[in-house]
């Protein structure tokens, strides 16, 4: 007969695992005998090391009774269930360890790779990484609630960056995070915004129309929260015959 003790090093188990065995019924638990120990015989280290054995190899505690007393073949078909199981986790785990290594390597867990990459271009042409926060805020929300149309977006975002005026407007929006809402820059930022906005609507390529309006509507308040001068802008913009921000429309005047 065995103690306790020498049952979990026949097992290959701490006292601990045995206790917590019995505890959660995996391994039954001797009465005590008249010196008031608990012995264990054959039986209980058999049991121990099947026990140790499926757990192991990744079968999860819950189910280990469950395949301890069943059929060769459910057993089989039991390991199988698990073995898709952990497949699935094995998947799981390696999709967080790709969006972790993203994370790692300064790419926004929240985007999707088009727009990480238009970010970045937007710091090759030199805009402040202050600014590039605030459109990079803007787009998780676009993502977030428009998921479909975001590729549209970028791939229209990118063919805007052919223009010279675009680039400078980058620049000016840029810099114009820490203007106070007076700057006479802003009547500059103001032009060049317009001169854009008369060519996209040439071009027929006026702004995400598409978008609902709560989302417009949080996305302006975001912006003249985050740049008081934005407000000053709009204002401009309304008396040339424009109105709105994200979505900027031609009013009559």
């Amino acid at each position: 007969m065995l103690t306790i003790g020498q049952l979990a090093a026949y097992g290959g188990v701490s006292v601990r695992t045995v206790r917590h065995y019995h505890q959660i019924g995996l391994l039954p638990e001797p009465e005590r005998d008249t010196l008031d120990r608990r012995t264990y015989d054959a039986s209980a280290v058999v049991r121990l090391v099947r026990v140790r054995t499926l757990a192991e190899a990744g079968v999860p505690l819950a189910r280990v009774q469950e395949l301890l007393e069943a059929s060769p073949d459910a057993f089989a078909a039991g390991v199988r269930e698990i073995d898709r199981e952990m497949s699935r986790e094995v998947k799981r785990l390696q999709e967080a360890r790709k969006r972790l290594a993203r994370l790692a390597s300064g790419e926004n867990l929240v985007l999707p790779a088009s727009v990480v990459g238009y970010l970045d271009r937007l710091r090759e042409l030199g805009v402040q990484e202050r600014y590039v926060v605030l459109e990079r805020d803007a787009w998780i929300m676009v993502a977030a609630r428009a998921p479909e149309r975001i590729e549209a977006f970028i791939a229209q975002k990118h063919r805007d960056l052919a223009d010279p005026d675009t680039i400078r407007l980058y620049q000016l929006v840029s810099e114009a995070v820490d203007w106070q809402a007076d700057s006479p820059r802003v009547v500059e930022l103001v032009d060049v915004l317009e001169r854009l906005l008369r060519r996209a609507v040439e071009a027929g390529q006026m702004g995400p129309a598409d978008l609902d309006q709560t989302l417009v509507d949080l996305l302006d308040t975001t912006t003249v929260e985050a740049a008081p001068m934005t407000a000053r802008m709009i204002a401009m913009l309304e008396k040339r015959g424009w109105k709105g921000w994200t979505r900027i429309e031609q009013v009559a005047t």
